[in-house]
């Protein structure tokens, strides 16, 4: 199988993480390129010339973008393992509804976090804990989104945890104190290989981020 998918990302993105999850759950072999997304490949831009974004998954030559629907895609293609979306319809469609979410409200407000000053970040901020707020309320006593296992909607939300520390770091605040049933959850799914090993050390995501914020003359 390796030979016929792979994966074109960038390592610190969150979006990328996703798919390296969802591969790594489903225990698919795949052939990883990184990507300068200052200079990108020609292979980039052939196999997504709408976006010319990572991620891309190519699967026997044909690309599929877009990380929730390329996690879809593992999901359907490699159905013998680890399936991440319910087959209920509701449930699937619950699943979506809060995968979405994350990526217009969590992605959006955390990037804000780091990338604004004043009162724009403060107002960051202050969406940002009323985001996870609904996402503890979801969670609820579960052990995962996903139920007993972890699922579509964990893999969605995960990849943004290995910026926590820095964005507590430039906001000033704790999420542990505010929404500890988040970072138990996150706690919780870092003891699976299949998390652990796709996702970014936030270290090195620390260090990226200062770099960028100095390139957008914050520090």
């Amino acid at each position: 199988m390796a030979e016929e998918v792979t994966l074109l990302d960038f390592w610190a993105s969150p979006f990328g993480m996703r798919v390296r999850i969802a591969l790594a759950e489903k225990g698919v072999k795949y052939e990883y390129s990184e990507q300068d997304l200052r200079d990108k490949s020609a292979l980039l831009l052939q196999m997504n010339p709408v976006y010319k974004k990572i991620p891309v998954l190519v699967h026997r030559g044909k690309p599929v973008c877009e990380s929730l629907i390329i996690v879809q895609y593992i999901d359907d293609v490699w159905r013998d393992k680890a399936p991440l979306l319910p087959s209920d319809p509701y449930e699937r469609a619950q699943s979506m509804f809060w995968a979405d979410f994350i990526d217009k409200k969590i992605h959006d407000l955390s990037r804000k976090i780091w990338t604004t000053k004043g009162e724009e970040l403060e107002a960051a901020k202050k969406g940002f804990f009323e985001c996870l707020e609904l996402l503890e309320g979801e969670l609820g006593e579960k052990p995962y989104f996903g139920g007993e296992t972890l699922g579509y909607v964990d893999i969605a939300f995960l990849p943004f945890c290995c910026g926590f520390s820095t964005y507590e770091t430039i906001g000033n605040f704790s999420i542990e104190a505010q929404c500890p049933k988040i970072i138990a959850w996150a706690n919780r799914c870092l003891q699976k290989e299949s998390v652990a090993k796709p996702l970014a050390e936030p270290g090195k995501v620390h260090e990226l981020v200062l770099e960028i914020r100095k390139s957008l003359g914050f520090d």
